[in-house]
């Protein structure tokens, strides 16, 4: 696709000002293109792959306001609060709010104050008749999967969004979702009414995430698990997940028994107690929340290091979405599946309750295979979201452990033959039939025993066969149509394999029986490991944790563990290296940077004493920043009066020569003229109106004039 590259240049300066970064990832700023020209745009992301950027640049892009509808208040504090802490002028509006304050909010955004206002989707559809008045840039309807039935998330509200194309034709709306296969995606679009949209599908892979699953170890077991995986990340965070709220109580009150500082959080707990649990995790004040699947959509809380599932997930959907929680940063993180007969037993009992029963069936089916998959678990991901791999990842209990395994293409290529001779009309079972040879009723029916690929496979019991198949499944070799009775289609990485382009690895097959014995094994204790560049992080993270208690925010507002990480590789000792580092924005190196220097000399054996001129060259950060005079003394904490101060010595050494952007022509012509006809008794004239520090900015910019005129004779 080809992009513009003046609005990429804004885009890139806009990238580093506010967020810290030198480049895009992957997708982004072809989404940001697309958007910005009048587009609509569908974007799927894996959790923590940078969704949230493709919309807030092209609102800071683009004139107006951008609506950006959520599910969540918890989601939207979470953003707003991130965006200003970079300087970014955002707001939400919600019920956790005093409505005078949200009408504020809304008259704020009428009158341009507001470049991103986050809403929820039933406010939104009680506020869009009066946003005529408002001057909306884009809409960006996040967690876009609750709009579809498909989706493992519904919410019937969502699907009234489709008024957005109505009241507010012309406005580009892009849909963002973290977790949707095909199904859900063709859906989202029609829903929504997108026209013609720009579709990115990032890859799925979270490759900073291990994966690893046991079944059953007993409740002893798993606590004592959790205790171990807390204490090895003693400055981080933890999920667990639990079937059922009593499951959440139940646990959270046996962990606190060992000492681990926990909360619950579950749909039957007042708001107020579940917003208290809520931000007890957000700020550190806990490292576990023991939750049901109530918690978590859409935040971005980073140091979230493990998750793990007390019980089995209904659908690989939820589960990816869940685990997607934990290493948001891009940092080394774990996720842990216990899974029983008894949570299968449940699950079903909501399956049968459930209004689509035969395709959740079918999901339930897929998440039970991948818990006792003995092939590599994020194959299986991949492949569920129609991601092609054809290696093992490396970093899941499947790969570091691996089962014996045997070349199994001749068994992929006659399974393959067997569906596509059927023109991909049949599941699973029909399959295995067609491939023994067996004479059923249905079989001969439809003519399935005059296919060549009849019998075929007779050498293999039955048992063997579906374990088999189950594998191709999960390996992507087929997709399973649930809106076409679960049939099996062959994939392009299963075609490259029937014409003898790629080979296919399959695990030897286990018997039940021994499959449970070998599963049965003790969880085992995380280890621990650290070394010098690990210690300063640690250090760093006190620092920052500190900060985050002064100001009441979480720590992961003020800086990422990844940035924290790269911060602790560089090592800065100005300010100039700090905005080297990844994730530190103009605003934040002079806020919090002196604080992290001073840590990083100490732990160097340095003086912590700064460098000369510092706090001149922070000040001329922020106000090529296009900050205010407020907003410098805000950020740095000092007088208005030292700020100016700052920019007389600034005209001096010739760093600013934007004068207008300091002082207004009239106030500069009046002071200039007092300057001149006054020369001994100005101060005293001038002081009634103007501050003494703003007459020293003007003397200073009246001798930076005389200057060039001396350099121009």
């Amino acid at each position: 696709m080809k992009t513009n590259p003046v609005l990429e240049e804004r885009a890139l300066a806009l990238l580093a000002r506010f967020y810290g970064y030198r480049s895009f990832r992957a997708g982004q700023f072809e989404i940001i293109d697309a958007v910005c020209s009048g587009r609509d745009a569908v974007v799927l992301m894996p959790t923590g792959g940078g969704k949230s950027l493709c919309y807030q640049l092209p609102a800071m892009l683009m004139d107006g306001c951008a609506i950006v509808v959520s599910p969540l208040i918890a989601l939207m504090q979470d953003q707003v609060q991130g965006l200003v802490s970079n300087g970014i002028p955002a707001a939400g509006v919600h019920s956790n709010q005093p409505e005078d304050y949200n009408r504020r909010v809304l008259d704020a955004a009428f009158s341009g104050k507001i470049k991103l206002l986050y809403i929820s989707p039933e406010r939104l559809l009680t506020e869009i008749d009066t946003f005529g008045r408002l001057k909306v840039s884009l809409v960006a309807v996040d967690e876009a999967h609750c709009i579809s039935q498909w989706g493992h998330d519904f919410r019937p509200v969502y699907t009234d969004l489709a008024r957005i194309k109505e009241q507010l034709p012309g406005v580009p709306v892009m849909a963002l979702t973290a977790t949707a296969d095909r199904l859900t995606r063709d859906d989202i679009i029609a829903q929504l009414r997108l026209s013609a949209p720009y579709c990115f599908l990032g890859s799925f892979d979270r490759p900073n995430i291990s994966l690893k699953a046991y079944s059953n170890p007993g409740k002893k077991e798993r606590l004592r698990f959790i205790m171990n995986m807390e204490r090895k990340y003693p400055q981080d965070s933890g999920v667990v997940y639990c079937l059922s709220r009593k499951g959440a109580e139940d646990t959270n009150e046996a962990l606190k028994a060992l000492g681990v500082r926990t909360v619950c959080y579950h749909a039957g707990m007042t708001p107020a107690a579940r917003d208290a649990a809520m931000q007890d995790f957000l700020s550190g004040r806990v490292n576990v929340v023991c939750a049901t699947i109530a918690f978590g959509m859409g935040i971005d809380k980073s140091n979230i290091r493990w998750v793990i599932h007390n019980n089995l997930p209904g659908n690989i959907e939820s589960y990816y979405q869940e685990i997607g929680r934990a290493g948001r940063d891009g940092m080394p993180a774990e996720a842990v599946l216990f899974y029983s007969y008894g949570d299968l037993i449940t699950r079903r009992s909501f399956v049968d309750e459930s209004g689509q029963k035969a395709i959740n069936k079918e999901k339930l089916d897929r998440m039970l295979a991948y818990a006792e998959a003995r092939v590599c678990r994020r194959r299986i991901l991949l492949s569920y979201f129609s991601e092609e791999r054809a290696c093992d990842c490396g970093n899941c209990d499947n790969c570091t452990n691996p089962p014996k395994r045997f070349d199994g293409t001749i068994e992929a290529q006659k399974a393959l033959s067997a569906v596509l001779r059927t023109r991909e009309a049949i599941g699973l079972y029909t399959t295995v039939n067609i491939l023994r040879g067996a004479l059923r009723a249905d079989i001969r029916r439809e003519g399935y025993d005059r296919l060549p690929t009849f019998g075929v496979g007779s050498e293999i019991p039955q048992d063997e066969w579906v374990d088999y198949i189950n594998q191709m499944v999960q390996l992507g070799v087929f997709e399973i149509a649930y809106d076409k009775g679960n049939r099996l289609k062959a994939t392009p990485y299963g075609m490259k394999i029937l014409r003898g382009q790629e080979k296919l690895v399959l695990s030897e097959y286990v018997p039940p029986e021994t499959a449970k014995n070998a599963k049965s094994k003790k969880a085992p204790a995380p280890a621990v490991s650290q070394n010098p560049e690990e210690q300063l992080f640690g250090y760093l993270k006190t620092v920052r944790s500190d900060i985050a208690r002064m100001e009441n925010v979480p720590p992961y507002i003020i800086f990422t563990d990844a940035t924290l990480m790269d911060m602790a590789k560089r090592q800065p000792a100005t300010i100039d290296d700090m905005l080297q580092v990844s994730g530190v924005g103009e605003k934040k190196a002079v806020k919090y940077g002196r604080r992290f220097i001073r840590e990083v000399r100490k732990f160097q054996g340095l003086s912590a004493s700064e460098g000369a001129g510092t706090s001149l060259k922070e000040t001329l950060i922020l106000f090529n920043a296009g900050c205010t005079v407020q907003e410098i003394a805000d950020t740095k904490n000092i007088k208005p009066d030292t700020v100016y101060s700052h920019f007389a010595q600034l005209i001096d050494r010739d760093l600013i020569t934007a004068y207008h952007a300091i002082i207004s022509a009239d106030d500069f012509k009046t002071i200039s003229s007092e300057i001149s006809s006054n020369p001994t008794g100005y101060n005293d004239v001038l002081k009634e109106r103007y501050r003494i520090s703003v007459v020293t900015v003007v003397r200073s910019i009246l001798a930076a004039i005389e200057r060039k005129r001396e350099q121009m004779k």
